[in-house]
């Protein structure tokens, strides 16, 4: 993890500005700025154009009663590589254009679930619908809770006429 962050807060800058350099003395500052603005606006086109088409696609599969995975998947790559255009530079840029190429998406999707398949920290717990608490087809919508503390106890009943109901005291260190 620390690795990882290094990476998205040192590294990638870095290159940006290296790229930025490189491509401004090529073909010239303005039109280096044009493209950074026109992949931004691609990438905020995108992200709303794709993430409606991903939503009826997911729609389409619970109506056929498959799981939407593939179409989940499919749209988490398309918002991050809208989010990679929208961001300024030329390098997130071309990472995001290649979240866009679906051989690549998909070879992406195999690798993350291989990996999230192999890691002891993620699992994949699978029930029926049953809502709002009650038992459906596939048993209970919550797991049932394991053991909990026990905390023992006498309950005493109150009348309304009671002086100890717990109003107002006299001897409360509030009140004084």
């Amino acid at each position: 993890m620390p690795l990882i962050l290094f990476l998205i807060f040192i590294a990638v800058p870095v290159i940006e500005i290296a790229i930025f350099i490189q491509v401004g003395g090529l073909i010239g500052v303005w039109p280096t700025i044009a493209i950074v603005l026109g992949t931004a606006f691609l990438g905020a086109s995108l992200l709303r154009l794709q993430g409606l088409q991903t939503w009826r696609r997911a729609e389409e599969a619970m109506r056929r009663g498959e799981p939407p995975v593939a179409e989940m998947l499919d749209g988490i790559f398309l918002f991050i590589a809208a989010l990679l255009m929208v961001t300024p530079g030329l390098f997130t840029d071309a990472i995001g254009i290649l979240f866009l190429i679906p051989p690549v998406r998909r070879a992406i999707g195999r690798y993350a679930a291989r990996r999230l398949a192999e890691s002891s920290r993620f699992h994949v717990h699978t029930s029926g619908m049953g809502g709002m608490g009650g038992v459906g087809p596939g048993g209970p919508a919550r797991p049932p809770r394991g053991p909990g503390p026990v905390i023992e106890g006498e309950a005493e009943e109150i009348g309304e006429n009671d002086s100890d109901r717990g109003g107002p005291r006299d001897n409360s260190p509030w009140r004084q």
